[in-house]
């Protein structure tokens, strides 16, 4: 303990004098400028009040991620306790929202969320997070070598409640209760939610087949009464064209008409008399 404290004295010692150094030489710029040395001062408190804002981590990001358990653990609690949707969702969203802001978010946070998608049926998100608790072993705690500012901050707070949880005692309550939650419960939880997806899986596979089968039987009958229409409509045309060529045969002479009907033309005429003996013939009757 006394060696972290000492560390941390000699940090901020450094930081200090980072700073010392820093600022004596641009003020020492700026006097050479010919810049007045009241406006140099103000500058240089100007300055420091920027660097220890934008150095110090920001608490609220941390803040969040505790709200965030103590809204989760309200709702895994087994309890009589009905749920709305939409509440659900909005904690959803808020853890989901701590993942992409927060550098090196702890793997109590993909617990909680893998334990919420499970409750409301989403077991493909409830898998994705489940299985990074449970079987990457990058999640351990122990693996978190180099954390960002954010998961320092969040560490401190999170050592502070577990030293005096009575400063904070739903908080402590909410932590230990998804901790003892994500120890006993998180291989059964990963395994449940497999389950069911491969349920849904099987399921959506037998209603793609049913469908495809329906299409097929579908596009079969379709060409079914294609045939038979076709032939249908072949029939009627051969029909029709047979009764064409009947009559036309009927109304159409044959050879053997035309062949007699042209004797019998010539012989009519070739009985007929020459016109001289026909006045002949009438002269003499009109003179007896």
């Amino acid at each position: 303990m006394s060696n972290s404290l000492q560390k941390k004295s000699t940090n901020a010692l450094k930081e200090k004098t980072q700073y010392g150094l820093t600022f004596g030489v641009i003020a020492t710029m700026l006097f050479v400028a010919g810049f007045p040395m009241i406006v140099i001062f103000f500058f240089g408190v100007f300055a420091y009040f920027l660097w220890k804002t934008f150095s110090q981590p920001s608490n609220h990001g941390v803040h969040q991620v505790f709200e965030f358990y103590l809204s989760a653990n309200e709702i895994l609690r087994d309890d009589e306790r009905r749920w709305f949707g939409f509440e659900v969702q909005e904690v959803i969203t808020r853890g989901e929202r701590i993942l992409q802001v927060m550098h090196g978010a702890p793997p109590l946070v993909y617990f909680t969320l893998g334990a919420l998608y499970n409750k409301i049926d989403n077991h493909e998100a409830a898998v994705n997070h489940l299985s990074y608790v449970v079987e990457n072993e990058n999640s351990e705690e122990g693996t978190y070598v180099h954390p960002s500012n954010d998961l320092r901050a969040y560490v401190k707070l999170l050592r502070k409640i577990e030293r005096e949880p009575t400063s904070a005692p739903q908080t402590s309550a909410a932590v230990r209760s998804l901790e003892r939650a994500r120890k006993n419960r998180a291989n059964k939880l990963l395994d449940e939610s497999r389950e069911k997806l491969d349920e849904i899986k099987t399921i959506k596979e037998k209603e793609e087949r049913k469908q495809l089968f329906q299409k097929s039987e579908a596009v079969v009958e379709k060409e079914k009464d294609e045939k038979l229409l076709k032939s249908v409509v072949d029939s009627e045309l051969n029909k029709e064209q047979e009764s064409t060529s009947k009559q036309s045969v009927r109304r159409k002479p044959s050879q053997k008409n035309k062949k007699s009907n042209q004797t019998n033309e010539e012989d009519l005429f070739t009985n007929r008399k020459p016109i001289t003996e026909v006045l002949h013939d009438i002269y003499d009757k009109n003179i007896q």
